[in-house]
């Protein structure tokens, strides 16, 4: 039963794994997005370190027949997900979790649970809030993230050419690679996961994180601004900032050298 459980896993999220030396790392993916998003950073990193990829239920090649609106309502759905790949590929303690965006605060919650999972974690983006709230940055007001998913609704391949660019920021390539992600997702499960995303609030689980964490932050980002770096140094525990000089979301798209050496620096220590 429990080598049933593990295969299950394995197909269910369409898991990859490279071979090399050294530590595990695993990658987790942003909102609407899958595990090619990686390919650049993949590509650095080849044959120095075992890599682990995976698609969450309802994105890239997973099995779409294993979603559950009950499941994925919330994130902690998808940090079941997360765990449940890391038992299934017999990740050691000294595996490295590389997360992007929703998946920061997705590997957080499974670090969480299972303190004995990850030996650190490297957070791109990172973001436990995005609505503004009194005292607090997060990036948007309540109205803006309304009228977004008000926009999938009516126009998803309008909403998925406006997303595209502000996540990439002047990156035309890896917009394109960005909006051919969105638009290849199921749009009902797409909602499902911007709805869980944008108006999560996981501000009070920082203080529960013991892994070790590598934030690194875009000195300019519109959907994690420099102000939630700041955020997230006074209130997560065991954590460093880096800040890169990178415009947009996604410096693993648009600079992978740049995540790809922070990545390194990490295994060394």
């Amino acid at each position: 039963m429990e080598k049933k459980i593990r295969m299950d896993a394995l197909a269910r999220n369409h898991v990859q794994t490279l071979e090399g030396g050294g530590p595990t790392f695993i990658y987790a993916n942003g909102f609407g997005c899958n595990q090619s998003m990686w390919t650049d950073v993949v590509q650095e990193l080849q044959g120095q370190f075992e890599q682990v990829l995976f698609d969450y239920v309802g994105s890239g090649k997973s099995d779409l027949s294993a979603y559950d609106p009950a499941r994925y309502a919330h994130l902690q759905g998808y940090a079941q997900d997360l765990i449940e790949v890391c038992e299934a590929c017999d990740i050691g303690s000294d595996a490295i979790l590389v997360a992007h965006s929703v998946s920061c605060t997705i590997g957080m919650l499974a670090a969480i649970q299972r303190p004995d999972l990850f030996k650190h974690l490297v957070l791109i983006g990172p973001n436990p809030c995005f609505l503004n709230d009194p005292g607090y940055v997060g990036g948007f007001e309540r109205a803006e993230l309304e009228e977004l998913l008000e926009l999938m609704d009516r126009n998803f391949m309008g909403w998925a050419d406006f997303l595209a660019p502000v996540v990439a920021g002047a990156d035309e390539r890896a917009s394109r690679r960005l909006n051919n992600s969105f638009c290849s997702t199921d749009p009902a499960i797409a909602r499902r996961f911007a709805e869980a995303t944008f108006f999560a609030d996981n501000r009070a689980d920082l203080p529960l994180v013991s892994t070790p964490c590598l934030v690194l932050q875009h000195a300019r980002d519109t959907l994690a601004p420099m102000e939630v770096g700041y955020y997230l140094e006074e209130h997560l525990p065991h954590n460093r900032m880096q800040v890169l000089d990178v415009t947009g979301h996604c410096a693993h798209m648009t600079h992978p050298k740049l995540v790809a050496d922070a990545i390194r620096s990490v295994a060394k220590t």
